[in-house]
């Protein structure tokens, strides 16, 4: 039983950052293309994929997890400052196309 809802917190983990990546993704392109910055094909949009998952991580071990399917003894939040260091590079790599524009 245990392992049919690891594997249902697996799915649920999976579904959740595909919908919720893509959606967050959509904002930001859309934010970047209403400035004039264009991230296909060039190095900013990597940097905006890797922000949005470190945030969805963030989101996922500090509220969503403790919503899930799974109840294991090894469920705890980030602590405080982790939290608010990957809070920080997440916004610094949303922030950086805005200042920062390769045209490679």
């Amino acid at each position: 039983m245990t392992t049919f809802k690891i594997f249902l917190e697996l799915i649920r983990i999976i579904i959740l950052f595909f919908i919720i990546g893509c959606v967050m993704w959509g904002c930001v392109k859309l934010i970047y293309t209403s400035l004039g910055i264009n991230v296909d094909g060039s190095y900013a949009g990597w940097l905006g994929g890797i922000a949005i998952y470190s945030l969805l991580f963030v989101l996922y071990r500090n509220k969503l997890q403790f919503l899930g399917f799974y109840n294991g003894p090894y469920r705890q939040k980030l602590s405080p400052k982790s939290t608010t260091t990957l809070i920080t590079v997440s916004v610094f790599l949303l922030l950086l196309p805005l200042f920062w524009r390769p045209d490679f």
